[in-house]
């Protein structure tokens, strides 16, 4: 199929790395795997970070209406066979797909689309609005995770979805991990921002400052704005971090075979690919009971831990420092997982049984 194939919150091909890019990366190395010819519809960015801006938001609003004018003068020629909108949310609606669609009767598809009435506020409710238009339009709505196909239904009980767990291209990450002796390699890979990152970052800290007699070493690899902030938590400790900054893909998947147990509390994360690398070399990992984590990280691949609870963080990571056979038994059922069910392989087949029933259903 020709698929037109929009990220509205961040392009795959922008400049700064995060999860949200990495996503839109994989989903198309998974439709062009998948035999499909993927064109970039656009690559405006709708996002609005402030419910109450609403010069931003009408100046995003002119930008759509203008990229609806442009791509429906290039489809004068040859047309798509269907829209693909990956993660349309309160801040990143898709605002060019749906009207697109309509005109020219194709299917739009939305994947990781997610819906929250708390947040009908400011500009973000005509935003929200948008995407409740987009989840009854779409021929089909992608989940990711189950919590995302809870406030689908919760919000368009007749919606149209389907599930796709998340993924990633587990290649890079299958080389023989480097045993060596010495204190027990520690790792965490997270960009420096405000939110719940920061939140993840500071439990973090106080977990690891619980642990002064454990013998641990830990790299992370992040930047970001409040780099400062972050190292600042980690006072009286940087003789035992790594600051490794940012790195590319082959240098993270290094780190991680160079490493023993990830660590990551995951405060408001929808998935987290990062868990994933990290299971994928063979790591276990620890993290809360929260948010999306528990989609990627299970019992058997890691040890979860209470929201909010730093002792209990702390008490996890001591456990594995403290057992090797734990690490192992757990960083082989983490990695046998995510190539049974969160594989670049894996995922192709599924997202091309979907699309397939997507545009069939659509005649």
């Amino acid at each position: 199929m020709r698929i037109a194939f929009y990220a509205p919150m961040k392009s795959p091909d922008h400049p700064t790395p995060s999860g949200d890019r990495l996503m839109a990366r994989m989903l198309r190395s998974a439709l062009v795997a998948a035999g499909h010819e993927v064109t970039l519809a656009s690559d405006l960015r709708s996002y609005c970070r402030d419910p109450d801006d609403r010069i931003a938001a009408a100046e995003i609003g002119a930008a759509a209406v203008a990229e609806q004018r442009r791509i429906a003068l290039g489809w004068q020629a040859v047309l798509p066979d269907l829209w693909l909108c990956y993660h349309p949310y309160f801040k990143s609606p898709d605002l060019i797909g749906p009207p697109l669609c309509q005109r020219f009767g194709l299917p739009y598809v939305t994947l990781e689309s997610s819906y929250s009435a708390r947040r009908n506020l400011g500009v973000w409710a005509a935003s929200q609005a948008a995407v409740r238009d987009g989840l009854e339009q779409a021929a089909v709505n992608i989940c990711l995770t189950a919590r995302d196909r809870a406030g689908i239904l919760a919000a368009v009980p007749d919606a149209r979805v389907a599930d796709l767990p998340p993924f990633i291209d587990a290649a890079p990450f299958q080389a023989p991990r480097r045993e060596r002796a010495g204190p027990v390699r520690l790792i965490t890979i997270a960009m420096m921002r405000p939110g719940d990152k920061f939140d993840s970052y500071a439990m973090l800290a106080r977990a690891l400052k619980g642990l002064p007699e454990a013998d641990w070493r830990l790299t992370v690899i992040g930047a970001g704005e409040m780099q400062a902030e972050v190292r600042a938590l980690f006072d009286g400790m940087h003789d035992r971090v790594t600051w490794a900054g940012q790195c590319d893909a082959g240098q993270v998947a290094d780190h991680l075979r160079q490493s023993e147990v990830y660590l990551w509390p995951g405060y408001g994360e929808a998935y987290g690919l990062a868990y994933l690398e990290a299971q994928a070399a063979g790591l276990p990992v620890v993290a809360q009971r929260v948010a999306g984590v528990p989609e990627v990280v299970t019992d058997e691949t890691g040890i979860l831990t209470p929201p909010g609870d730093a002792a209990a963080f702390g008490g996890a990571v001591a456990a594995l420092i403290g057992d090797g056979a734990l690490r192992a038994r757990l960083g082989a059922a983490a990695r046998a997982r995510v190539m049974s069910r969160h594989s670049l392989l894996a995922a192709t087949a599924r997202l091309n049984a979907i699309l397939v029933y997507a545009k069939e259903g659509q005649r």
